[in-house]
C-alpha cells in the first residue's frame, strides 16, 4: 500500500489556517479586504470579547449568488484571479481564495449574502458545510465567525489576552480606514463603539476620528511623485513622538503593508529633529504600477517586495526633508491645568494621550471647529501673501529674533520677543551649533590638521583591531594622521582642528568604537554618529554660567543653524510660551 496520500480537504484548510489565521485580527483581515474588494461604501465590524467569541463583519457590497456562496468555501476558489499573466498585475486586496475555507475550517462560520436578487444563507461549522438556504438579507454580506479555534485547542491556548487581541484588531482596522477614507468604517466590541468613519473621502477627517485633535493639528500635508511612484498623505510635527513604529502607516495601492526598509528611511529622515527610539506619526499612500510589486511573498499578503526601491527612498527622503525644513518647529509649551483640593498644576505636554473614549459628536464638533479655522488661515494667507514670502525667504525666519533676559538653573536661558517667551536649553542649542559645524568640516575635502605636541597611542584588543584596519581609511576621510604602532596600536599623530582638545583620546576612541560596532556600514551615518558625539562633548554643560553676551551669541548662531530646533540625538533646544499662553497664566485672558 502507498504510503504517500493526498490530503483531506478539511486537514489541508486546518493547516492553511495556520499561516492565514494566527490570531483573532487575522480573521476581521481578511473579511475586510473582501469586503473591499465588493465594493463596498460602509463595513461594520461586531466583536464579543475582542473576536474571541464572535467576529461579525457586514458590508454593503455587491453580494454573491447561490453558486457562488457555496463555491467559496473551496479551496483557492477566487473571482480575483482568472489567468497566470494576473498574478503580476494585482489591484485587489485578495487573491490566493485561501481564507474563507481557512477560517471556516477552525470556527462556526455563518455567511449570509444577497446579489439584489437572490439572498442566501452558508453554515459551516470546523470546514464541514451544514446546510445552504434561502436568505431575506438585503444587498451585501454578512459572515459570523464563531467559536474561533474551538476545534485547535493548541492554536487558542496561544491567543493573548483579550486587550491585546482587541489592540491588534483596533489597530488594523485604523489603518484600514486610513487607506480607505471613501468607505464608512465602524468598529464595536462588546457593544461599545471604538470607532466610526464617516466615509467622507477626507483623510484629515479619518486621522482625526482615530487620533484626536491634538494631532490633527500637527499634521502636514504632503505628496510628490517621480516617474516610478506617487506619494500623498500626512506626516507628523517632530514634537508628536510615538515609542514605536506603529504609528507609521505605509498603503501601497490601497493595502495595509509592512516593509521595514520604507520606515527605516521614514525615521532617518526625521532623526535630526527627534531622539534615536523615538518615532513620528506617518500616514502615506504610495500608488505604483503592479508590475513594480510583488505582494505574493506571504499568505496575510502584508509583505511586499518593491523594484527600484531606491527611486521610492529618493522621493521618500526628499520629500519629508524638504516639507520639515520648511517649518518651524518651536513646540508651544501647552497648559494643562487642572485643580485638587489644594493646588493647581501647570505641565507641559509634548505628546498627545495614548487613549481617548468615542464621543462622535464631541470629535465631529471639534473637527468642524478645526476645520473652519484652517479655511479662515487659509483665506487670510491669501490676501496677504506678500508677509508669508518674507518670512519664508530670510534664513534666519525659521525662528525670529530673540532677546535673553536671564537664565533659570544656569542651563535654561530666558529669551523673548514679540511673540512671547522662550526657554532655550543652553547644551542642547551649543550642541545644534556644533554638530552642523563638524559635519560641514567632515565634508570639507580642504580640512586644516594640527599636529600633537606628544602622539596619542591607543591600543585594541585583536578582534577589534583587525576591524578596525579594514577600515583605516576613514581615519583619512576625517583628517585624522596615524600609523601602525607595533602590535594592535595606533599612533595618532595629527587630528583636525576642530576635534576637541580636552577629550582628544575620548573622542577617538569613540570614534573608533563606532567603526567597530557597525556591521552594516554607511559613510553619512557614520559621520553623523561622530559629529554628534564629538558636538556633545564640546558644547557648554548645564549649569555652566555663561554670561548674557555668550546667550546673545548663542541664540544668533542657533538661528543660523539648518535646524534650530533640536540637538543632534532630537532633543528640543527651545520651547516657546506664546503671549496668549501667558496672559492665559495670570488670568489676563479668560478664554
Amino acid at each position: 500500500m502507498s504510503k504517500i496520500q493526498v490530503m483531506d480537504e478539511i486537514l489541508a484548510n486546518k493547516i492553511a489556517a495556520g499561516e492565514v489565521v494566527e490570531k483573532c485580527m487575522n480573521v476581521v483581515k481578511e473579511l475586510v479586504e473582501n469586503a473591499i474588494d465588493a465594493n463596498s461604501s460602509s463595513i461594520k465590524i461586531e466583536l464579543v470579547d475582542s473576536g474571541v467569541k464572535e467576529i461579525k463583519v457586514t458590508d454593503d457590497g455587491i453580494g454573491m449568488d447561490k453558486e457562488d456562496a457555496i463555491l467559496c468555501f473551496s479551496r483557492h476558489a477566487t473571482s480575483k484571479l482568472k489567468r497566470t499573466e494576473d498574478l503580476f498585475h494585482i489591484n485587489s486586496l485578495g487573491f490566493r481564495g485561501e481564507a474563507l475555507p481557512s477560517i471556516a475550517s477552525v470556527s462556526n462560520l455563518t455567511l449570509k449574502t444577497s446579489n439584489g436578487t437572490t439572498g442566501t444563507t452558508v453554515v459551516v461549522n470546523g470546514g464541514k458545510m451544514e446546510s445552504v438556504e434561502s436568505s431575506d438579507l438585503v444587498k451585501g454580506t454578512s459572515i459570523t465567525v464563531k467559536n474561533l479555534f474551538y476545534n485547535t485547542p493548541v492554536r487558542l491556548k496561544y491567543l493573548k489576552s483579550l486587550y491585546t487581541e482587541l489592540a491588534y484588531i483596533t489597530d488594523y482596522v485604523n489603518k484600514m480606514a486610513l487607506s480607505f477614507p471613501n468607505i464608512s468604517f465602524s468598529l464595536s466590541n462588546n457593544d461599545k463603539m471604538l470607532l466610526k468613519t464617516d466615509g467622507s473621502g477626507r483623510l484629515l477627517k479619518v486621522i482625526n476620528d482615530i487620533y484626536g485633535l491634538s494631532v490633527t493639528k500637527k499634521m502636514i500635508e504632503v505628496t510628490s511623485e517621480n516617474e516610478d511612484y506617487f506619494v500623498s498623505g500626512y506626516i507628523s510635527y517632530p514634537e508628536l513622538q510615538k515609542s514605536n513604529k506603529n504609528a507609521i502607516t505605509i498603503l501601497v495601492n490601497g493595502r495595509v503593508i509592512r516593509n521595514n526598509d520604507i520606515i527605516r528611511y521614514i525615521s532617518d529622515t526625521y532623526h535630526d529633529y527627534m531622539p534615536k527610539d523615538k518615532y513620528p506619526i506617518v500616514v502615506l499612500s504610495i500608488d505604483v504600477d503592479p508590475v513594480l510589486i510583488d505582494v505574493n511573498v506571504h499568505p496575510t499578503k502584508m509583505d511586499i517586495k518593491f523594484s527600484k526601491l531606491e527611486t521610492l527612498k529618493d522621493l521618500l527622503i526628499n520629500m519629508i526633508k524638504t516639507t520639515l525644513d520648511k517649518l518651524t518647529l518651536i513646540p508651544d509649551a501647552s497648559l494643562e491645568t487642572f485643580v485638587d483640593e489644594n493646588r493647581t498644576r501647570i505641565s507641559t505636554v509634548y505628546t498627545p494621550k495614548e487613549f481617548t473614549p468615542f464621543n462622535e459628536e464631541k470629535k465631529e464638533k471639534e473637527f468642524k471647529e478645526f476645520e473652519k479655522m484652517t479655511l479662515d488661515f487659509e483665506v487670510k494667507e491669501k490676501v496677504t501673501p506678500y508677509e508669508k514670502e518674507e518670512v519664508v525667504e530670510d534664513k534666519k525666519g525659521r525662528i525670529k529674533k530673540m532677546y535673553p533676559v536671564g537664565v533659570v538653573h544656569a542651563t535654561f536661558i530666558v529669551a523673548q520677543n514679540e511673540d512671547g517667551m522662550y526657554l532655550i536649553d543652553q547644551h542642547a542649542a551649543n550642541e545644534r551649533i556644533n554638530y552642523e559645524y563638524f559635519l560641514k568640516e567632515m565634508a570639507n575635502p580642504k580640512r586644516v590638521q594640527q599636529d600633537l605636541l606628544v602622539p596619542l597611542n591607543l591600543e585594541f584588543p585583536t578582534n577589534e583591531y583587525l576591524i578596525l584596519k579594514e577600515h583605516l581609511n576613514l581615519f583619512d576621510d576625517l583628517g585624522i594622521v596615524y600609523e601602525e604602532f607595533g602590535f594592535n596600536t595606533l599612533m595618532i599623530r595629527s587630528v583636525p582642528v576642530w576635534l576637541s582638545e580636552t577629550k582628544l583620546e575620548h573622542s577617538i576612541r569613540h570614534i573608533c568604537d563606532v567603526i567597530i560596532s557597525d556591521k552594516e556600514f554607511d559613510i553619512m551615518k557614520f559621520r553623523d554618529k561622530v559629529a554628534a558625539t564629538c558636538a556633545c562633548k564640546a558644547s557648554v554643560r548645564a549649569n555652566d554660567n555663561i554670561t548674557l553676551k555668550d546667550m546673545e551669541i548663542l541664540i544668533d548662531r542657533l538661528r543660523e543653524c539648518d535646524n534650530p530646533f533640536t540637538c543632534a540625538h532630537g532633543r528640543p533646544c527651545i520651547i516657546t510660551y506664546t503671549r496668549y499662553d501667558l496672559d492665559k497664566l495670570f488670568k489676563r485672558a479668560l478664554c
